[in-house]
């Protein structure tokens, strides 16, 4: 019965390795990739002036529960350096308030929202100004 007990509990503990190791080569097979993505990027550009905003991806979601229709926004404006601006507007039914963060080497220097995040990572890889957030948020600040 204690065998039996510990085959067990070694055979979860093996499976649950495997699960973490597989969810974790995953991630980081993502970040390579956007990496990869950003480097060819940066190595392709011409001669341009690298300070000048050339890259801009808007994200667009329902921030409040009772607002829907995806009225709320953050927009990343980056320039070659990456460094820039989010700006964010967040729509209620009453009011709006609007954000800006600074961002620089591609980081904000205050903490960004998930939506401000997808924004810039959007901008800095270039994919086109109107993005979808990752993952659906409900209620904010």
């Amino acid at each position: 019965m204690l065998i039996t007990t510990w085959v067990i509990v070694g055979v979860v503990a093996g499976v649950s390795g495997v699960l973490i190791g597989y969810l974790s080569l995953r991630q980081a097979r993502a970040t390579v990739e956007d990496c990869r993505r950003r480097l060819a990027r940066q190595t392709s550009e011409s001669a341009g002036d690298l300070r000048a905003i050339r890259d801009v991806a808007v994200c667009r979601y329902d921030a409040l529960e009772e607002m829907t229709g995806r009225l709320s926004f953050s927009v990343a404006m980056i320039n070659g350096l990456g460094d820039g601006i989010v700006l964010t507007s967040i729509n209620g039914q009453s009011e709006t308030r609007t954000y800006v963060r600074p961002v620089v080497g591609g980081k904000g220097q205050q903490p960004l929202s998930p939506e401000e995040e997808e924004a810039v990572r959007a901008a800095r890889l270039g994919l086109g100004p109107m993005i979808a957030p990752r993952a659906p948020r409900m209620g904010m600040m």
